[in-house]
């Protein structure tokens, strides 16, 4: 616990450094997080005998993020997005040189790291020019991860004091439907506050961010438990003592961020 304290202490203070320091450090830090959480998801399934094409895949998941910030700083149009089509379908003609008896196994699975890790990671950095295509704006990126924190806290505490109801034991034995409105609950407390911080939007439009984010973060939480236990392995990683790798700290984003980004996108334009 300790080492789980310390760990998550520093990684906090970091993680609030990369909103608050500016747009560049927002992006960098963003860029770096999403290459090495897909370096992780590579890895992880690489354990399962299957072979993604990693480098082929960490080179087009940077350029896909690249691309996707570059539209907010460069102002170019969305149109030469279709670069990257190229260099993601290489995986198909990289794959006819390698000697393996599932290639589509290994293309898939390829694919599914873009969608699972890099572009979860592009929306997420996305809600920082939401406000402003141009200009970035901390509020968003900010109040999604005070949202989620909190909602994470709130469901440990509430389960561990009122859980009874299994939420999906096949995928998390821990996991209690008294947690998951109590989370729901701290998350929604959260976002009502902010809407007295920042008040350019409406406080049911920070609260429906709250049930989304309470909603689809658990959703996340289960299928990395999914992904985890079809491979049958405890953490996806070890590059943060206490916590595992950064897909178990990172599962609630990568299906709420898109959600998110919707309805927020929908709302408000």
């Amino acid at each position: 616990m300790k080492t789980r304290a310390i760990t998550a202490f520093f990684f906090t203070i970091v993680m609030l450094g990369s909103i608050f320091l500016g747009s560049y450090t927002f992006s960098v830090f963003y860029l770096v997080l999403s290459v090495l959480s897909l370096f992780e998801f590579y890895k992880l399934i690489k354990n399962s005998g299957i072979r993604p094409h990693r480098n082929i895949g960490l080179i087009a998941g940077a350029l896909i993020f690249l691309m996707a910030a570059g539209l907010h700083y460069l102002k170019y149009d969305v149109k030469y997005l279709l670069l990257c089509i190229p260099l993601i379908f290489s995986v198909f003609i990289s794959e006819l040189y390698k000697k393996n008896k599932i290639p589509f196994a290994n293309i898939s699975y390829t694919f599914v790291g873009f969608v699972y890790v890099t572009i979860p990671f592009c929306f997420f950095h996305a809600l920082g020019f939401l406000k402003d295509w141009n200009e970035y704006n901390f509020h968003f990126p900010l109040a999604f991860l005070l949202m989620l924190w909190a909602n994470d806290t709130g469901a440990y505490l509430f389960g561990v004091k009122y859980g009874k109801r299994k939420l999906f034991e096949r995928h998390s034995p821990k996991k209690s439907w008294e947690g998951f409105f109590g989370g729901m609950f701290t998350s929604v407390l959260v976002g009502f506050a902010l809407s007295f911080i920042f008040t350019e939007s409406h406080a049911w439009v920070w609260a429906g961010m709250a049930v989304l984010i309470a909603s689809f973060g658990t959703l996340g939480d289960l299928v990395e438990s999914m992904l985890k236990r079809s491979l049958d392995t405890k953490d996806s990683g070890g590059l943060l003592p206490g916590h595992g790798g950064l897909l178990d700290r990172f599962d609630g984003l990568l299906l709420a961020a898109p959600v998110v980004y919707a309805y927020l996108y929908l709302i408000l334009y």
